[in-house]
């Protein structure tokens, strides 16, 4: 027997539901960055902490209900570089939290250590400045809309530096997912 599915697109994703599951319960993207606790990292089988932010390896990702062949596939990532959050592994599957906060299992070889990050995912229609230094104050680089994906190349904290579309500048780390607040971090 055949689950009926109904399909929903967003953010360069394809989620497949079930007739028992409803696209209207995935939680808010900033809502499951802010409540990602980057305290003393749990060490894994793999020795690296988790949580952790990784990249999408390829264009399609299927995202699996469990972790192993045999589970269904919930859904597919169509974008490439798509910034993922690792909060579980088993053997050598990756239990990840994408943008939108949904949840499912993916094979580790389909996962980067490569850091991007999307641009305020949660405020659909924002544009952010892309700025010349890390201050609110510095020089117009560029405008970047919400939802546009870049590649992370350090942050201090408060001010991140990435590369959107040609374009370096520094970006607010609030306004960024595929970084945790606060974080530090050095490529």
């Amino acid at each position: 027997m055949f689950a009926a599915l109904a399909f929903a697109v967003a953010g360069g994703i394809v989620y497949a539901f079930t007739e028992t599951q409803n696209p209207a319960t995935l939680s808010s993207a900033k809502a499951a960055q802010d409540n990602s606790t980057v305290g003393p990292a749990v060490k894994t089988q793999t020795g690296l902490p988790l949580p952790r932010f990784v990249s999408l390896k390829q264009k399609l990702v299927n995202v699996r209900r469990g972790p192993s062949l045999e589970h269904g596939v919930a859904w597919v990532f169509t974008r490439k570089s798509l910034p993922v959050e690792i909060i579980a592994e088993f053997d050598r599957w990756r239990r990840i939290r994408d943008s939108e906060g949904a949840e499912g299992w993916v094979y580790h070889a389909l996962l980067a250590g490569r850091r991007t990050v999307i641009a305020a995912p949660w405020a659909k229609g924002k544009i952010m400045q892309l700025l010349a230094s890390a201050s609110a104050s510095g020089d117009l680089v560029a405008r970047i809309n919400s939802g546009a994906l870049g590649e992370l190349k350090s942050c201090d904290g408060k001010w991140c530096y990435a590369a959107f579309g040609g374009y370096e500048g520094y970006v607010s780390q609030e306004t960024l997912f595929g970084v945790y607040p606060g974080e530090v971090y050095r490529k």
